[in-house]
């Protein structure tokens, strides 16, 4: 494939936000999964950012904004031809998204050279949170162990002796089923990894339902998602083996899932359910301009454009000085009133925040989701002690 083209034809339709006349004081480029069968993740996400935006008087700290927007199509090496086009090009003070945390990981070289600030908004990768951690580099999602530790602990407590583990094959993959595991005690009855957008599952529920597990842990976001519930659905399975996931039945896949959703046990960082402040806010405001619910990669969207306010504010606008708009992006974090509820970012830029139980229902007719419960209270990750101090 010709990446240089390939740009070329992405770069043709970039979306370019101007919301002010004058020319923008501030320049953020989005990049994430904006078609194929992951698109509504990467939606969802710019959505968010762009809805935090415009309640923010389309300013960021005080300063005119603009937003580049690109769809890295879940490919990492065009994740890494967008970063660059970004930092050499556009000249952006930021990047947002950064897609799944295989295109994250490929796109930090120039990233890294540059000292530009990036923000992920759907990844956390463990190298990331560990040795590998970066002043530059955050995290407003979660490191991508979180949820799975908070599914592993539920499931502890919850008594099942034999679990069934299931990820697509790729570094995010891996971290949810290594999270899942530092917290459940139990036998692993098996750990299969699959293609990442494999859209067949029979098989691999074929061999899940012949291990006879007391459950199963699965990780498939956005169209993986929706084919392995519905698939899971359909083999019968759904009322009688307990499903725990992360990201796989959630506000991006439950319109679709619809019925075979019920059931489903949610580890995550956010819901609509939630009785945060500011939460029905934020879900009223997003409902209505965009006539669907948000998920919580809209939430951490939505979270990040506030962020960067009080960190624009804080440089008062002045984002040339590299390393002290990193640093005013760190201290952002303290003061930043998340609809998740606690926030604050780690030593590693990850962030320190609760992780939630989540269970989806049935009540009359609606499909709705209810909270189980906080079985990781201000979690911080596995990985933060190996990150030198920044």
């Amino acid at each position: 494939m010709n990446l240089n083209f390939t740009l070329k034809a992405v770069t043709a339709g970039v979306c370019a936000l101007s919301f002010h006349a004058a020319h923008a004081d501030v320049t953020i480029g989005f990049s994430g999964p904006l078609s194929g069968p992951v698109a509504a993740v990467g939606q969802d996400q710019y959505d968010g950012f762009m809805l935090g935006i415009e309640q923010l008087g389309s300013k960021l700290g005080g300063q005119n904004v603009k937003v580049l927007r690109e769809d890295d199509q879940l490919k990492p090496e065009l994740g890494n031809q967008i970063a660059r086009k970004f930092i050499d090009r556009d000249k952006v003070d930021a990047i947002v998204g950064l897609g799944f945390s295989n295109v994250l990981m490929a796109s930090l070289p120039r990233i890294v050279e540059s000292g530009t600030v990036a923000i992920a908004t759907n990844a956390g990768p463990s190298p990331l949170a560990g040795k590998g951690c970066l002043p530059n580099v955050f995290s407003t999602a979660w490191q991508n162990d979180g949820p799975a530790e908070a599914m592993g602990k539920f499931a502890q407590d919850s008594g099942y002796k034999r679990v069934y583990l299931m990820a697509p094959n790729y570094q995010a993959g891996k971290d949810y089923i290594a999270g899942f595991k530092r917290f459940y005690k139990g036998e692993v009855v098996d750990e299969v990894y699959t293609q990442v957008n494999q859209p067949d599952y029979s098989a691999e529920i074929a061999q899940l339902q012949a291990a006879g597990p007391d459950a199963v842990f699965v990780f498939y976001p956005g169209g993986m998602g929706v084919n392995f519930v519905k698939q899971f659905s359909q083999a019968g399975l759904s009322k009688k083996l307990p499903m725990m996931s992360a990201f796989t039945v959630d506000g991006t896949t439950m319109p679709a899932l619809g019925d075979a959703a019920v059931g489903a046990i949610s580890g995550a960082m956010w819901d609509v359910a939630l009785k945060t402040p500011g939460n029905a806010e934020f879900v009223a405001a997003f409902s209505k301009k965009y006539g669907r619910a948000p998920s919580h990669y809209a939430a951490v969207g939505y979270d990040t454009a506030n962020l960067l306010n009080i960190a624009v504010g804080k440089v008062k606008g002045n984002t040339t000085d590299k390393a002290a708009f990193a640093a005013a992006v760190k201290a952002a974090g303290g003061e930043l009133k998340s609809v998740r509820g606690p926030f604050k970012f780690n030593a590693n830029n990850m962030p320190v925040q609760n992780y939630y139980a989540f269970q989806v229902a049935k009540e009359g007719a609606q499909v709705v989701v209810k909270q189980l419960g906080t079985p990781l209270p201000a979690h911080q990750d596995a990985y933060v002690s190996q990150c030198k101090s920044r």
